[in-house]
């Protein structure tokens, strides 16, 4: 058997690496042959594995899942693309938490936040410059969709109240709490679970400064709230918010949608 762009295929005798590119993408420039690229063509042996890849091209659809499924096994997978991830303000924690998801192959994310991208934003957030200006729910969809453009994305460029949390978010599995003040944090945790008592939520508090990355730990707290952080270091004067501890907890947070939704967590 031959792996082709993660396909398992059988193996023929006396088959060629360019004979092989032309039958499945005759319009590949670029050909990894076991983890390698090369330019010569040569005799493929049973177990190979390739690669055929066309520059600035999309992958379609299934060519990505065949290859996300490949690094996560198919069961991860199917349990991932069809979930709904809810990400409650995408600065520093959101967009990073969102870009580890649509990695990850999360089958729709809900997101929300009122704010636009501003230059001190760029020492943490998942942004860039150009985009200084644009409402970040809108540039963290863009950047969303040159990583998978095959994730559904629902975009509220809207603020977040009592009002509105629940009917935003009533159709997500996990909701993922990513606010900047302890008061939309304890909002969003009376809330979103008063009314959603099955479902998970998970929040964030104590990653500022740059301190020991260790200490920002998971705790579950009752049946359906996990807390990313140390608990302890919130952002104050000579102890600022900067990309490495936010990074951390961000994809702490990540980490726990994805023990939530392979049952990891209960």
């Amino acid at each position: 058997m031959i792996k082709i762009n993660e396909r398992i295929f059988p193996y023929e005798n006396e088959i060629t690496l360019f004979q092989l590119r032309d039958r499945y993408k005759p319009n590949a420039d670029l050909l990894i042959y076991n983890g390698f690229p090369v330019q010569d063509d040569r005799q493929i042996q049973d177990g190979d594995e390739l690669i055929f890849i066309k520059r600035g091209e999309v992958p379609s659809k299934a060519e990505l899942e065949a290859l996300m499924v490949a690094r996560h096994t198919p069961g991860v997978h199917q349990k991932v693309k069809t979930a709904c991830v809810g990400v409650a303000g995408v600065g520093g924690l959101g967009s990073a938490v969102a870009i580890a998801l649509a990695r990850l192959g999360i089958g729709k994310l809900v997101i929300a936040d009122f704010d636009v991208v501003e230059p001190s934003n760029l020492n943490r957030q998942q942004y860039f410059v150009h985009q200084i200006g644009k409402p970040k729910v809108e540039a963290i969809r863009d950047n969303l969709n040159m990583i998978n453009p095959y994730v559904q994305i629902e975009d509220h460029n809207i603020k977040l109240d009592a009002s509105n949390i629940n009917q935003i978010f009533k159709n997500v599995d996990v909701l993922v709490e990513a606010f900047d003040t302890a008061f939309m944090k304890s909002l969003i945790v009376d809330v979103f679970l008063s009314e959603n008592p099955t479902k998970f939520l998970v929040c964030a508090s104590g990653l500022a400064g740059s301190g020991d990355g260790n200490t920002i730990k998971k705790k579950k707290m009752g049946n359906n709230l996990i807390i990313i952080g140390d608990l302890l270091s919130s952002a104050e004067p000579g102890r600022g918010l900067m990309a490495p501890r936010v990074g951390i907890a961000a994809h702490h947070q990540a980490n726990a949608v994805l023990e939530i939704l392979l049952g990891e967590i209960k």
